[in-house]
């Protein structure tokens, strides 16, 4: 298994564990899931943010290993293209994990656009 593959496996798993967080600063019990939606709906700060950073990680995941798939699949891209690409993505979404629950908004856009050209290099990369 290639790194990029090990990244894809690390992209899915970051909304989980930004999930996890955001239950635990919350303080999300058994009585909450629940109705977890009026819970979310209440929640504050760090918590909120964190839960935000956990939907936004399921929105950019199918781009990324999409993306990573292709770029292996062409045959065009060299692999050390493709982990550098799949590795500094994983970075920018750690990167903007932390910017997010830290209420700083401009360096979690700028994150997030770097993400999205790691997610662009990798397509040009199987051209």
């Amino acid at each position: 298994m290639t790194l990029a593959y090990w990244c894809v496996l690390f992209a899915m798993l970051l909304p989980w564990i930004a999930a996890f967080y955001a239950k635990k600063y919350a303080g999300f019990t058994a009585t909450d899931n629940h109705n977890p939606r009026e819970f979310w709906a209440r929640a504050q700060g760090k918590a909120a943010r964190a839960n935000a950073a956990q939907q936004n990680g399921y929105e950019v995941f199918a781009p990324f290993a999409a993306a990573v798939i292709i770029a292996h699949c062409t045959g065009h891209a060299a692999q050390l293209t493709i982990n550098c690409w799949s590795s500094l993505f994983i970075l920018s979404r750690i990167g903007y994990f932390l910017m997010y629950i830290n209420d700083k908004a401009f360096a979690r856009s700028c994150l997030w656009g770097f993400g999205i050209i790691c997610i662009l290099a990798l397509y040009i990369a199987a051209i």
